[in-house]
């Protein structure tokens, strides 16, 4: 029986995220908090050495005016210098809001115009130049500090007392403001109270147990909620061991550096180290097969083995195919040590999420947004692919007459920054949550989300359809990186498809070609037969108004934050269907 809602109101009550930062403070001054890569080797700071750097750099903020209602914005690659001063703004009873590094200048302008920022902490080089050129527009923007000769100065001060600081923080006070990706009009500034993100912890922590002092790799974006709960709010409760990683195209390298304990991945992220291990087998196909059947053997008992004790010869078959073969791949992966491995923010395709399982890796998915802190609903130890897990402890959880998941409980927000508008759409009376997410709970209470309320294709049939679903399933045809359903109001389904660079180029070396362009590969009439295979392949589970009749493949990765997706990698629809109209229309001529 876990614990209710009003269990964890208690568990949280007064608490704020600084008074979580002195108590690990206390319990664990020598213990290495943060690391970073330092040429060759690794700096560090222990959890009193960054305690000291945030009450110094609180300081120099005090100094420079920031005070009780200030915001102060955050721009930098995910570094050390982030939770510094994130503590550090804090301290200074002013909120921090991390933006997207990726950020315009123009989208500069507007998140820090929005949240009337008074100061801000910027990485040097092309992030400040960014900060710079959009300053013209900020009034409210009275200094900008870099992390070069700007950090120096702050951390030469004196430290303010931690304890003093503390105080100034209140458990309805803001923790800080997420913007949201921006996927249906401007961001919105979601407000994160210290109760919010203290009653997250303590849900996190009543279904977990004991995660003390774990290793984790942090690189995405501290503007990202999921990443900020994960490695800066449940790294301080609970003394994790942090190595920030700046790129986030070098996580796989940290993860076999590190050997991390826990760390979260978006569904990119786990594609790609999957199919990098892939393609690595393919330079050995006697190996390649003797992986797949380990992996296809392995998988029933992976599952088994979370639901009941495997019998003596289940458990040898198991031991024997590890010892073989799936050891091998994960620590390939640098997850070998993994407790926690967790995709989350958009759907990981259900034969990618086996293919973690059964190689051994602790996988699982979380389902949340930043108006509910990060989490909603987790099953870290029994988990059922294709599923999000169950609510957390003390979340109320519920399907509306729509369908419609909504939430109650303390890790719901109080509403969008200066915003009561968008707020009431999105918290009724009752403080429930409308999440615009569609969903359906099996008999256990396990939740599967069907779609987006808003993106749902409606054909010109009428037949209702998930694009995410779909994706899901075109992501796992190899050739394949990324997929955008296109249907609504037309008479069939189509879609873009984006070759996976790293499988393509593998193709290419495999028939002969390694000096093929991307470009040229996805005009490659042989590339172009394989990828249709594939899509008859897994169409073949939908039913026939909801299949991919006809595509358009497209040699270039999409990335974060650009035109075709959001900074934490969800599709720009409404972007996608103008920049590839042409093509688009093209497929229904």
């Amino acid at each position: 029986m876990t614990a209710t809602s009003a269990e964890i109101d208690a568990r949280a009550a007064g608490r704020t995220v600084l008074s979580m930062f002195l108590e690990t403070i206390a319990a664990k001054p020598d213990q290495v908090a943060l690391r970073w890569r330092d040429g060759e080797g690794w700096g560090q700071l222990t959890w009193a050495q960054y305690a000291d750097q945030a009450a110094r750099l609180a300081t120099g903020l005090e100094r420079s005016g920031v005070g009780a209602g200030d915001r102060v914005v955050l721009m930098m690659r995910n570094r050390p210098e982030f939770h510094v001063a994130d503590i550090a703004v804090l301290l200074a009873g002013a909120t921090p809001i991390s933006i997207y590094n990726s950020s315009s200048a123009e989208q500069v302008a507007y998140l820090a115009g929005h949240c009337k920022a008074r100061v801000a902490i910027v990485e040097e080089g092309d992030y400040l130049a960014r900060v710079e050129e959009a300053r013209p527009e900020l009034p409210h923007l009275e200094e900008v500090l870099t992390l070069g000769e700007g950090w120096r100065a702050l951390l030469a001060n004196e430290p303010t007392d931690l304890a003093t600081g503390a105080a100034r923080c209140a458990p309805d006070g803001l923790a800080t403001v997420i913007y949201t990706s921006g996927t249906t009009g401007p961001p919105k500034g979601v407000q994160i109270t210290h109760r919010n993100v203290v009653w997250t912890v303590e849900s996190y922590r009543e279904m977990l147990g004991d995660v003390e002092n774990l290793r984790a790799v942090s690189y995405l974006p501290m503007a990202h909620i999921a990443e900020r709960m994960h490695s800066h709010y449940l790294g301080i409760a609970s003394g994790f061991e942090v190595t920030t990683c700046p790129d986030t195209n070098a996580v796989g390298e940290y993860a076999r550096l590190v050997r991390p304990q826990t760390i979260f991945g978006v569904p990119r992220v786990w594609e790609k180290m999957h199919t990098a291990v892939e393609v690595a087998l393919t330079a050995d196909p006697a190996t390649a097969a003797r992986f797949e059947e380990a992996r296809v053997t392995a998988l029933p008992l992976q599952l088994a083995r979370r639901e009941r004790e495997l019998t003596a010869d289940e458990q040898a078959t198991l031991e024997r195919l590890d010892a073989d073969l799936l050891l091998a791949a994960r620590q390939l992966l640098g997850l070998d040590a993994a407790r926690f491995a967790v995709s989350g923010a958009a759907p990981l395709p259900v034969e990618v999420f086996d293919w973690y399982l059964a190689i051994g890796v602790p996988f699982s998915e979380v389902y949340g947004m930043s108006e509910n802190t990060g989490p909603l609903t987790w099953e870290p130890w029994k988990v059922r692919p294709g599923t999000v897990g169950r609510a957390l402890p003390g979340v109320d959880l519920r399907l509306a007459h729509d369908g419609e998941i909504v939430a109650r409980g303390g890790l719901i927000f109080p509403g969008y920054l200066d915003d009561p508008a968008k707020t009431a759409e999105a918290l009724d009376e009752d403080g429930w949550l409308h999440t615009g997410d569609i969903g359906v709970f099996d008999d256990d209470g396990y939740l599967r989300i069907v779609d987006r309320k808003k993106e749902l294709i409606i054909t010109a049939g009428g037949k209702n359809i998930s694009p995410a679903n779909l994706e899901s399933a075109l992501r796992t045809i190899p050739l394949v990186g990324q997929a955008a359903a296109i249907g609504d109001g037309r008479k069939f389904v189509s879609a873009l498809l984006v070759l996976d660079p790293d499988a393509a180029r593998a193709w290419a070396r495999a028939h002969d070609r390694p000096d093929a362009t991307l470009a040229e590969l996805a005009a490659d009439p042989e590339v172009v037969a394989e990828v249709s295979k594939g899509v008859d392949d897994v169409m073949a589970d939908f039913n026939h108004a909801e299949q991919v009749k006809r595509f358009t493949l497209l040699a270039h990765e999409w990335q974060p934050d650009s035109d075709e997706l959001t900074p934490t990698a969800k599709l720009k629809r409404r972007a996608i269907h103008a920049k590839y109209a042409d093509a688009i229309e093209a497929m229904y001529r």
